[in-house]
């Protein structure tokens, strides 16, 4: 008796929120949509914003990258660390890790504190030409990112790509979603690279910070409310057709 109540406990326990472009997926499913659980949850955020934010405030207060670069790796490893001990999920964090490791190596290896952000200057150009190449060729990033979490095209990847190509207020939707995150990623470049090579580490991390998480729960926040109405439409005609397809083959049943 016991074991079915737990589990139906687990089958009535609420589904675990989405993040990142997973979390626009979902859009217009249900009128529940967390931006904070969109990037991540409270400590995600935390977590990701920690090892930047140590890098610079050690950074200006000692001068001394050795022990920025030490401090900050430090802190990264123990973040990771902590979760493994807590039996929690350890992708993002390692990801994270990864990225931190990155950045730390190339200030460390350079001798400058700036270079920590070079990473961050690439990442954001490869974004754009990215994105700016699915414009030119009529297959919005944003939209096939979303598209590709929501409904993974196992088979007849062109058919898959046709359905919401051709569903107009969808793919204009998908279109404003992805020149938001060019603006994004571009925004960034041209305010922080000229901080960059006027090499003022202090404003360059502060700004890094501002642009990073609060523009990134910003961007989110908009393409939802971009997208959430034209997604929910586009998810009921697909309903209406695959049950028109259903009645159709239980009307016309395959000769034996």
């Amino acid at each position: 008796m016991s074991n079915q109540n737990e589990r139906h406990t687990s089958n009535t326990r609420p589904a675990r929120a989405r993040s990142g472009m997973a979390a626009l997926a979902n859009a217009g499913e249900n009128d529940e949509f967390s931006v904070i659980a969109a990037i991540g949850g409270v400590r995600g955020v935390v977590e990701s914003m920690l090892p930047g934010l140590l890098f610079v405030v050690l950074f200006i207060c000692t001068s001394d990258l050795r022990m920025t670069v030490i401090a900050s790796a430090a802190l990264a490893v123990v973040q990771v660390v902590v979760r493994l001990i807590q039996r929690q999920s350890v992708m993002g964090a390692l990801g994270g890790l990864v990225a931190v490791g990155i950045c730390l190596f190339w200030a460390w290896k350079s001798g400058e504190a700036r270079n920590y952000y070079m990473y961050g200057f690439i990442t954001n150009a490869a974004y754009i030409v990215l994105l700016l190449v699915s414009m030119a060729v009529r297959v919005p990033g944003l939209g096939f990112l979303v598209e590709f979490i929501r409904s993974l095209p196992t088979e007849h990847f062109k058919a898959w790509l046709n359905g919401w190509r051709s569903d107009r207020a969808l793919y204009k939707a998908y279109a404003q979603i992805t020149w938001l995150w060019i603006g994004l990623f571009a925004l960034r470049l041209i305010v922080q690279v000229p901080l960059y090579l006027t090499n003022q580490v202090g404003w360059l991390g502060t700004t890094r910070l501002i642009m990073g998480i609060p523009f990134w729960a910003l961007a989110i926040w908009i393409s939802y409310l971009i997208v959430a109405d034209p997604l929910h439409r586009h998810r009921m005609l697909e309903k209406e057709r695959e049950s028109t397809g259903a009645e159709s083959g239980d009307a016309h049943p395959t000769a034996q």
